[in-house]
């Protein structure tokens, strides 16, 4: 004989109190968006949302004004300072007439290194045409780290992950 248990009281509450913790563990593994525009040669809110204007037709134009502006520029960028964690770099070209990527890694790391290769954070990609907005996930943790683009050559913007 089969017995019949009501959905009672205390089965909901523990249907309700389960539907919170899956909640709570979705949230607390969600990664975190950083915002990045990408204009001629730059991250606009790594410049502290300054859009030098560069005219840029190709990515030759970018070393040009990387090598007489670009020491200055990083001195006055923006530090994105941020606690270990998962991220997700959301970025935009906007405007630029060229394909774009993105690149974020460990500082020191070197892609000829095959000890970096295994050991040392790094994640890049490219695809962003102009208008496009494109994902990279990361997960970080405590260190220093630079961003950049090597496709709309920029500098290479300082990321510190702390607790």
């Amino acid at each position: 004989m089969t017995k019949f248990i009501p959905f009672g009281r205390h089965n909901l509450l523990a249907s309700l109190s389960l539907a919170i913790i899956l909640s709570a563990a979705t949230a607390a593994n969600a990664a975190t968006v950083i915002e990045l525009t990408q204009t001629g040669c730059q991250f606009l809110e790594s410049e502290n949302g300054t859009d030098h204007m560069f005219k840029t037709t190709a990515f030759s134009d970018c070393e040009g004004i990387n090598k007489s502006t670009g020491a200055k520029r990083l001195a006055a960028s923006k530090v994105i300072r941020v606690a270990p964690g998962k991220y997700i770099f959301r970025v935009t070209n906007k405007n630029v007439p060229y394909e774009l990527g993105f690149w974020v890694r460990e500082k020191g790391y070197n892609w000829k290194n095959p000890m970096h290769l295994a050991t040392k954070t790094s994640v890049s990609g490219g695809g962003l045409v102009t208008g496009k907005t494109q994902d990279y996930e990361v997960t970080l943790k405590p260190g220093e780290y630079v961003y950049s683009c090597p496709l709309n050559p920029t500098p290479d913007y300082r990321l510190v992950v702390a607790n």
